[in-house]
């Protein structure tokens, strides 16, 4: 059971220790759970980060939970849906529990991260109907009853008891295994993976002692976590990533789930409840109830996570688009939670328990909810150290050769990042930008639906650079004599680009999203938008267009909506289209459009039978990426040292790119846009690669 007042605290890294200043926050207060104390009341949740090596947590996996431990978290959870058994895969990403392997790669793990002061726990589970019949062990998926998930597209067959007694066997194997490599415990999962197949009468079908009454279908998880106390005893702790209310009229509600909580909590078996909300069986489930994005509010599911914990005894955690301390505080405060996981808030800056501590809350890098680490797993949109924390700082060291002059031409993103990484380096850096405010294409971006978080990316760079001293000049138009009378030791081309519309016949009729969204007042009654890009632009512009009253048909290149884009932001686009009655038309390329009076015709040909077909509106808006703005990088490249030419073995083995400048020489580059059409986090990880060794 936890103590909620303040115990002897543990032992910690003096980097991570609380200064008194800051020692009545709520966040750095200790808890303890049975012998185990936490730190302080900040946590990251196991998730699934595809960084693991064959099923086993090597070198990569431990290095990035470790700059979480270092930057000051009380407890660390890794292993998202690891799995117990060989028929519970869906394909890699998953570590495997399920052998004596992994082992001492555990106790390495543990070694490291207690290091640190910090706490290690793993996710051990099952996935029941959501593993995958055609991967790895080509082993057919099971369930409590034959009934397939809508996301992992199975068929299970249904469980006998000789499957139910050799799983519970598998749980307390790999719970064993976990406890011999160090761990300080682990925690099995209900929701969507099997144990909470069986809870739900969703997917629990059955008639014997294993379904019906709350009891029957509760009865399989019990066995579970009885065989798992059996096999780590008592001084290993054992929660359940516990869903407190499926949100479906068909599931388990709220009060079906503390009547199961309670039955756990009678059996005495468990320690902790890890709560979530809602299904996670659908594209639309995850991005909703699961994993919630931007297109959320902060924090969704705090309030009957908070009821949940007025009804048990036992320590409560919860993640759920908690991405600011300010959030995460209030959660505490209020007897809310026990310990607030701010996940993906760790993904964009892993030192926040430190920054806190230091009072430099506000230094803290934001997550802005763009799940970018759910498309490309880990990697944060706008911290590109994440998950290449072997060979990337998420803390940027002064330069052995500090003092060089550097010239960044941009103040987009990617300008933003080489600016603030030469700063911290201790270059003397002149930031230059031809608009009024920096931002560069985000700017754009941001005036799109529920995107306007991204903004944050933007803020927090700027902030910086004002703190190290960057001298930013606004409404510059940088030109070479501009750039050359600074007398640079290196100058970094982030110009952006602009809208490609120069390759089709009839483009003068057409607009760009960035026209359309610079003031979508403007935009006409009816309006066709063609995406040959599957990012977020085309898609979030026709939205825009469509809730701000435009009768809207979106056409794409693709096989589907937002084929570049995190799954979680696709299917909510793809939601809001229905929603808004946006008509959608996939497989067709723009060909040309023309004039018909005041009305315009494009024409599109079907990207597999060649056939046309025409559609008419009165206005076309195109997106197809951009074009780089580089006149400055190609009139300063005859002057430059390197000729503008960026060595890539030197980038990619992290070393400078001119191992010596003559006096009056310097280094030439561009990045992001200005190179070609990216995203934010190319642009932000062309910066950081650079200047991280300049």
């Amino acid at each position: 059971m936890a103590t909620l007042t303040t115990p002897r605290a543990a032992t910690t890294s003096t980097s991570a220790r609380p200064t008194p200043t800051r020692k009545d926050d709520p966040l750095l207060r200790p808890l303890v759970i049975k012998g185990l104390t936490l730190k302080n009341r900040v946590m990251s949740t196991s998730h699934a980060s595809t960084l693991d090596d064959g099923g086993l947590p090597k070198e990569r996996y431990q290095r990035y939970h470790e700059e979480k431990a270092r930057g000051g978290l009380a407890l660390t959870m890794f292993g998202g849906s690891s799995m117990v058994g060989h028929d519970s895969s869906w394909g890699g990403g998953q570590l495997n529990v399920a052998t004596d392997e992994i082992i001492p790669y555990f106790q390495e793990f543990s070694r490291r991260i207690h290091d640190h002061g910090a706490a290690l726990m793993c996710q051990i589970s099952h996935l029941g109907r959501r593993a995958d019949a055609t991967v790895m062990n080509w082993l057919p998926t099971l369930g409590p009853s034959r009934v397939r998930e809508t996301r992992h597209r199975n068929f299970p067959r249904e469980m006998e008891e000789a499957d139910i007694a050799r799983i519970v066997r598998e749980y307390a194997a790999a719970a064993l295994r976990c406890k011999e490599g160090g761990l300080d415990g682990i925690e099995t999962v209900t929701g969507g993976h099997l144990i909470g197949q069986f809870f739900s009468p969703r997917t629990n079908k059955r008639t014997d002692k294993y379904g019906g009454s709350t009891g029957n279908r509760t009865r399989f998880g019990l066995m579970v976590h009885d065989a798992i106390r059996r096999a780590v005893g008592d001084d290993f702790l054992v929660g359940i990533r516990f869903v407190v209310d499926e949100g479906t009229e068909d599931g388990i509600d709220f009060e079906e789930c503390v009547r199961i909580a309670r039955l756990f909590e009678r059996e005495g078996q468990i320690d902790f409840f890890n709560c979530i909300f809602g299904r996670m069986d659908t594209d639309l489930a995850l991005a909703e109830h699961n994993m919630p994005g931007m297109s959320q509010p902060i924090a969704p599911f705090l309030k009957p996570v908070g009821a949940f914990k007025r009804e048990t005894k036992l320590p409560v955690f919860h993640a759920a688009r908690i991405p600011d301390l300010a959030t995460a505080r209030h959660a505490i405060a209020e007897n809310l939670l026990d310990m607030v996981a701010m996940t993906r808030a760790h993904m964009a800056d892993p030192q926040i328990v430190n920054k806190l501590a230091r009072g430099e809350e506000d230094r803290i890098r934001p997550c802005v909810g763009a799940s970018y680490c759910m498309y490309k797993k880990t990697n944060c949109i706008h911290n590109p150290a994440t998950g290449r924390e072997q060979f990337m700082p998420q803390v940027i060291q002064r330069s052995p050769r500090p003092g060089r002059k550097v010239v960044v031409v941009g103040g987009g993103p990617g300008g933003l990042e080489a600016a603030r990484v030469a700063a911290e380096r201790g270059h003397k850096v002149v930031l230059f930008e031809a608009g009024a405010r920096l931002g560069g294409q985000l700017l754009t971006a941001v005036r799109a639906t529920w995107r306007r978080d991204l903004i944050a990316i933007v803020d927090w760079r700027a902030a910086e650079l004002e703190r190290l001293g960057v001298d930013v000049r606004l409404n510059t138009y940088a030109e070479a004599a501009d750039v050359l009378r600074e007398a640079p030791d290196a100058v970094i081309v982030a110009t952006g680009g602009v809208p490609d519309l120069d390759w089709f016949e009839g483009a003068e009729h057409c607009a760009s999203v960035w026209d359309v969204l610079a003031d979508a007042t403007k935009a006409k009654e009816d309006v066709i938008v063609y995406d040959g890009t599957g990012r977020h632009q085309a898609v979030s512009c026709a939205l825009h267009l469509a809730e701000n009253g435009r009768e809207v048909r979106f056409v794409t290149i693709d096989d589907n909506v937002g084929l570049e884009m995190e799954y979680s932001a696709r299917v909510v686009y793809r939601k809001r289209f229905a929603q808004n009655n946006v008509r959608i038309t996939i497989d067709h390329e723009l060909r040309r459009v023309r004039k018909s009076g005041n009305r315009l015709i494009a024409t599109f040909r079907h990207e597999l039978t060649g056939q046309e077909m025409e559609m008419e509106g009165a206005q076309v808006v195109v997106e197809h990426g951009t074009v780089p703005v580089d006149e400055v990088f190609h009139a300063l490249r005859a002057t430059s040292a390197n000729n503008g030419i960026t060595d890539i073995e030197a980038v990619l083995a992290a070393r400078p790119q001119v191992a010596r400048l003559e006096p009056g020489q310097f280094e030439l580059h561009r990045i992001g846009d200005a190179v070609t059409s990216r995203n934010v986090h190319g642009a932000i990880y062309d910066a950081m690669r650079l200047c991280m060794v300049m």
